[in-house]
């Protein structure tokens, strides 16, 4: 699929739609074409398009500028753009866009480039945090309205993967002793195969020094029961990624109550999910990266 609408953009960008018929009006930013009922439509040259717009926002270039600016010069300032600055304000939204546009892309190089520059920057906390995250927030968008094809799903997923296992891999493996009574388990229900999140948690516990079991993906729920048994964590982390029916996810959240009562559980899930069911007394909620950061500084 390379057709996008102009409330698609608004979702990938960022960018209001308003705001972008007004950059078309004013600075011909972007060029839709036009379906028989007169609807705009955009294609995937003009979502990268948009996308290198958004990441230049914030240097010192003028939007009116940016706007009216070739696809060759907003090339060569993304590529300027890259250089890390040590005077400079962190600016996510550059990554985030241009990561986007990696997978739009199959670019591996282009990601490594930036992923590996954001890292010198930032360092690896802050890039997990605030430009990984969101980016697969927003990827995650993408596949799931089917602009993402499944096989940029795969590519870009893949490498995230790939870089969350070396930079976990770095870290020292808290011993038992040293963990105590803290361990974590973390894991993916059954028909849950989406793990980019777990592995980002399971990265965040183990540089706090958790000590962390990670089991993975389409986990069933007796083989959780015996792992729990055997480990005896304190803690367990799950995600709710699949797109269940309220009844499932209720009987899942209710089950993992009963079965686990002495435990605290931590569920990750959007927001607008997690206003359908009724949480166990015993589970946390984490809607993002920042919540688990904000329970792990507790």
């Amino acid at each position: 699929m390379d057709l996008f609408s102009i409330s698609q953009l608004q979702q990938f960008s960022g960018i209001k739609a308003h705001t972008i018929r007004i950059w078309e009006q004013r600075y011909n930013a972007l060029t839709p074409g036009r379906s028989e009922g007169n609807t705009r439509h955009y294609n995937g040259e003009q979502l990268r398009r948009l996308l290198n717009i958004v990441s230049l926002m914030n240097t010192n270039n003028k939007v009116s500028e940016l706007c009216t600016m070739s696809d060759e010069k907003l090339h060569r300032l993304i590529e300027k753009q890259a250089i890390p600055l040590q005077s400079a304000v962190p600016e996510y939204d550059f990554y985030i866009s241009q990561i986007v546009a990696a997978a739009l892309e199959y670019n591996e190089v282009r990601f490594d480039k930036v992923f590996s520059n954001a890292l010198m920057r930032y360092g690896m906390k802050d890039v997990y945090v605030h430009i990984v995250y969101p980016s697969l927030g927003r990827l995650s968008l993408l596949w799931s309205t089917s602009v993402l094809a499944p096989a940029q799903e795969h590519f870009i997923t893949n490498l995230f993967r790939q870089k969350f296992l070396a930079a976990t891999d770095a870290l020292p493996i808290a011993t038992s002793a040293a963990a105590g009574k803290d361990a974590w388990l973390l894991f993916l229900g059954e028909d849950e195969f989406h793990e980019l999140g777990l592995l980002l948690a399971g990265y965040l516990l183990r540089q706090a020094g958790k000590k962390v079991f990670y089991l993975g993906a389409n986990v069933p729920f007796d083989s959780l029961a015996a792992a729990v048994k055997s480990i005896k964590p304190a803690n367990l982390l799950y995600f709710l990624v699949h797109k269940n029916d309220t009844e499932t996810d209720q009987e899942l959240l209710t089950r993992m109550g009963q079965q686990f009562g002495n435990l605290h559980l931590y569920l990750a899930c959007d927001v607008a999910r997690s206003t359908s069911f009724k949480k166990p007394k015993n589970c946390t909620l984490l809607h993002a990266a920042g919540d688990l950061m904000a329970v792990l500084e507790k």
